[in-house]
């Protein structure tokens, strides 16, 4: 037969057990306390429950009474233990409410960051643990940037601090050397041309070269009702940029790196960045600007674009020579195309999707 396990609701104090015992013997308090050399008040506080049973006390109960020390300081011991299951019980019901805000557990199981269970107290301290918090009060305070007031319509603020920890999670696998702004600079280039390849290819590469110059990459799965493209911070000295992986296309891809990559160097460590699907912020305005023009003219430099314009043949044949001719992936120069011309049909077949390949984690 499987073992059961008994959690009483109630805590039961050793006092509880020695009044019994002194009237199955007919004994008075006093009268123990003669006999095990404690005070009047010690034996009343102890029956009252007022005081523990120590183990020198068990020693003494033991020799008047007959019975193990060992059953002395078990009874302690269980009601220290079921008093602090009580009382955590206590404080796990009151996370309830703010348990049910959490609808992103599901996905946090699926990618392994928390255990499955569809029982609430387990799924509660999973979410503490998680959060290395004591409360889901305090969520909001140790991820801010995912409650920041947003014009997001159904944006799920408990999930987006979720797909936010998940990051820094991943960030903490990563060795990165110290940062390096002359470096990130350097690798510019070589991180423009890792847009002509796919993610099979470029994830590593793109990882492992951030890393030597102090950047953590990271790409976390898509949450529901994140409506989040990326995300940039510094935690203990160290720089995130997360990456969604939601398929997008390669354009807005590779825009938002970049775009996170320029508030590492250009901004303070201290703003956290997160930028959603349809190009809105949470930050500030120039800040936000100011990546963006980094972004738009490192990804296609802008004399080379204004060139490209000129021309006036952006057929499908031109494109792919001009993307090429900059070594970008011909997705970029579409996706730029489509924004400018607010037209996103024209090169709708050569705006290409990502495809990321997401595994559960074991």
């Amino acid at each position: 037969m499987g073992e059961t396990t008994f959690n009483p609701n109630v805590a039961i104090h050793p006092g509880k057990t020695l009044q019994e015992t002194l009237e199955a013997v007919g004994m008075s308090q006093a009268e123990l306390a003669e006999r095990t050399g404690l005070t009047p008040k010690t034996i009343n506080e102890i029956v009252q429950g007022k005081s523990s049973v120590t183990p020198e006390t068990a020693i003494k109960l033991s020799a008047v009474f007959g019975m193990s020390v060992a059953f002395w300081n078990n009874l302690q011991r269980n009601y220290q233990e079921t008093l602090a299951r009580l009382e955590v019980e206590k404080k796990l019901s009151h996370e309830l409410v703010n348990l049910r805000k959490f609808f992103c557990y599901v996905e946090l199981a699926k990618w392994g960051y928390v255990k499955k269970t569809n029982v609430d107290q387990e799924k509660i301290m999973n979410l503490l643990n998680f959060f290395g918090v004591s409360s889901l009060n305090l969520v909001p305070k140790i991820q801010a940037a995912a409650f920041r007031k947003s014009n997001q319509k159904n944006l799920s603020h408990e999930s987006l601090a979720a797909w936010l920890r998940c990051g820094e999670l991943e960030a903490q696998k990563i060795q990165t050397r110290e940062f390096d702004k002359n470096k990130l600079i350097d690798s510019l280039a070589e991180l423009r041309g890792l847009t002509r390849q796919n993610p099979a290819v470029f994830e590593h590469k793109m990882v492992e070269l951030c890393a030597s110059f102090g950047v953590a990459v990271v790409f976390v799965p898509y949450f529901k009702n994140t409506f989040v493209n990326g995300a940039t911070r510094w935690v203990n000295d160290k720089a995130i940029v997360q990456l969604s992986l939601r398929g997008n296309y390669s354009d807005i891809f590779w825009f938002t790196f970049f775009h996170e990559l320029a508030h590492v160097f250009k901004h303070g460590k201290t703003d956290q960045f997160v930028e959603f699907e349809d190009g809105k912020h949470l930050d500030s305005i120039e800040k936000e600007k100011e990546a963006d023009e980094f972004a738009t003219n490192t990804l296609i430099p802008r004399n080379e674009y204004a060139n490209f314009r000129q021309k006036n043949d952006f057929s499908y044949g031109s494109v792919t020579n001009f993307a090429n001719a900059i070594n970008i992936s011909q997705g970029i120069v579409a996706g730029r195309l489509s924004h400018d011309y607010s037209d996103w049909k024209q090169w709708a077949r050569i705006r290409n999707r990502l495809k990321f390949v997401e595994k559960e984690q074991k």
